[in-house]
C-alpha cells in the first residue's frame, strides 16, 4: 500500500481535530425521535382506526404493514442520494416532506387512503435515521464515534417509547387523527431546526468526509458490496435483527400465556426494553473505555444470552422486567458496536453503506418474526428463547473475533505505509 496523499493527510487531521458539531447532531436526534415514533405509533391505535372505518383490527393492521414495508425498503436506495447531495440537506428535505405526509394521515377518509398515506410517510421518514448516522460518521473521528452514536441513538429510543405511549394515551384522549397531527408537529420542529443549521453551519453543507463527489450510484453500491468486511457487518446485523427481534416479538404473548398477565402489565414490562437502552446510552463512555469494541460486543452477547435464558426458564413473572431490561442493555451494547463499524466500513460511500446496513435490519426483523411464529405456534416461546440465548452470544463472539482481526490488519497496513 502506497503512502497516503497530502490531501488525505489533511482530511484525516481536520476530522480528528475539528470540534464535533454537537448542536447539529442533537437536531438530527430530534428528527430521529419523530421518525422512530412513527414506526410504533399505530400499534395501539388499531382498535380506534378499525372502529372509525367499520372494519376489523386485522384488516386495519395494513396501516402497520404499509409503513414498515416503505420504511424498510426505501433504505435500500437512499444512500447514494445522501452521498451525492449532502447528508444533512437530505435529512432536512425528507423531514419537511414527512411533516406534510404525516399530517395527511390525520385527514384521510378511508382505510385505503390511510394505508397509502402511511406508506408515503414511511418512504419519507425512512431516510432520516440511516442518513443521520452517516453524517455523524463524517463529522466524528472514529475513536470517539461509538459514544456519540449511542447518545444519538437515545433520541430513537425515546421516540420508540413515545410512539408506543402516544398511540395509547393521546389516542384515548384526543382520537387517533390528532396523534398524527402531534407527530407532524414534531417533524415540523425538527425541520425548522435542521434548516437553521444548514444556513448557519457550513459543515452541514459538505457532501462528505472527503469533500468530493462520489463515483455514482453503481460505484457506491459496488464499493460497499465488494468489501468483505462490509458484507460481513451487513450479514451480522441481519442475523442479529432476525434472531433478537424474532424472539422479542413474542415476549408479550409468552407472558400472557404462561402467567396470565394483563395487556397493560405486559405493555409496561415490554417497555423496560427502552429502559435498558437508555442505561446503555448513559453508560456507553465508561463501557467503551473498560471493554473496547470487541469486549463490548461480547458483553452485549452474554447479557442477551442470560436474559433470554431467564425468560425461558424463569418461574415467576417478576423476573421478566429484569430480563427485558437486560435485553435492552445487551442489545444496544452489541448493536451500537455494529452500527459504529457500519459507519466506517466504506467511508467513500458512507450513506450507501449505512442504508444497506439499516435495510438488513428491517429485512431481518420481518423474516425473523415470521419464522419465529412457526416455532411459537407449535412449541410455545420456550424453545425460541433458548435458541436465541445460544445464537446471540455465538454471534457476538464471532463478530468480536472478526473485528479483532480486521482491526489488526488495518493497523498493519497503516504501519507498512509509513
Amino acid at each position: 500500500m502506497g503512502a497516503p496523499t497530502k490531501s488525505k493527510i489533511r482530511v484525516s487531521c481536520s476530522v480528528t481535530t475539528q470540534k464535533v458539531p454537537t448542536r447539529s447532531i442533537v437536531l438530527l436526534a430530534v428528527a430521529g425521535f419523530a421518525s422512530q415514533a412513527m414506526v410504533r405509533v399505530t400499534d395501539s391505535l388499531l382498535p380506534q382506526i378499525a372502529a372509525d372505518f367499520g372494519t376489523t383490527v386485522g384488516e386495519a393492521s395494513i396501516v402497520v404493514a404499509a409503513y414498515s414495508l416503505a420504511h424498510g425498503s426505501i433504505q435500500l436506495v437512499i444512500g447514494p442520494f445522501g452521498d451525492r447531495f449532502g447528508k444533512y440537506r437530505t435529512v432536512a428535505v425528507m423531514c419537511a416532506l414527512a411533516t406534510v405526509l404525516v399530517a395527511l394521515c390525520g385527514t384521510v377518509q378511508s382505510l385505503g387512503a390511510l394505508a397509502a398515506a402511511r406508506f408515503a410517510s414511511g418512504a419519507a421518514a425512512g431516510w432520516i435515521i440511516p442518513t443521520s448516522m452517516a453524517y455523524v460518521g463524517d463529522v466524528t473521528p472514529y475513536e470517539r464515534r461509538q459514544p456519540i452514536l449511542a447518545r444519538y441513538l437515545s433520541g430513537q429510543i425515546f421516540g420508540q417509547l413515545f410512539g408506543q405511549a402516544a398511540g395509547g394515551v393521546l389516542g384515548d384522549f384526543f382520537g387517533w387523527r390528532n396523534v398524527f397531527f402531534v407527530l407532524a408537529g414534531m417533524f415540523a420542529v425538527a425541520t425548522v431546526g435542521l434548516a437553521f443549521e444548514l444556513i448557519t453551519n457550513p459543515r452541514t453543507r459538505a457532501r462528505g468526509q472527503q469533500g468530493e463527489p462520489t463515483g455514482g450510484f453503481v460505484a457506491d453500491y459496488a464499493a460497499v458490496l465488494s468489501s468483505p468486511w462490509a458484507r460481513f457487518v451487513i450479514l451480522a446485523v441481519f442475523i442479529e435483527a432476525s434472531t433478537a427481534w424474532g424472539a422479542f416479538a413474542y415476549v408479550g404473548a409468552d407472558l400472557h400465556l404462561r402467567f396470565g398477565l394483563s395487556f397493560a402489565a405486559i405493555g409496561v414490562i415490554v417497555g423496560t426494553f427502552g429502559v435498558g437502552g437508555l442505561l446503555y446510552a448513559a453508560a456507553v463512555g465508561p463501557l467503551v473505555d473498560r471493554f473496547g469494541q470487541t469486549g463490548l460486543a461480547i458483553f452485549g452477547g452474554i447479557m442477551l444470552g442470560l436474559a433470554y435464558l431467564v425468560l425461558a426458564i424463569g418461574a415467576a413473572w417478576w423476573l421478566a422486567p429484569l430480563a427485558v431490561t437486560a435485553i435492552g442493555l445487551g442489545y444496544y451494547a452489541l448493536h451500537n458496536t455494529l452500527q459504529t463499524n457500519a459507519t466506517q466500513m466504506t467511508p467513500q460511500a458512507r450513506a450507501t453503506a449505512v442504508g444497506l446496513f439499516s435495510s438488513a435490519i428491517y429485512l431481518g426483523q420481518m423474516l425473523g418474526v415470521a419464522a419465529a411464529a412457526l416455532i411459537f405456534d407449535r412449541f410455545t416461546a420456550v424453545p425460541l428463547f433458548l435458541a436465541t440465548a445460544i445464537v446471540l452470544p455465538a454471534l457476538a463472539w464471532w463478530f468480536a473475533g472478526k473485528l479483532r482481526r480486521h482491526t489488526r490488519a488495518g493497523q498493519q497496513r497503516i504501519a507498512s505505509s509509513e
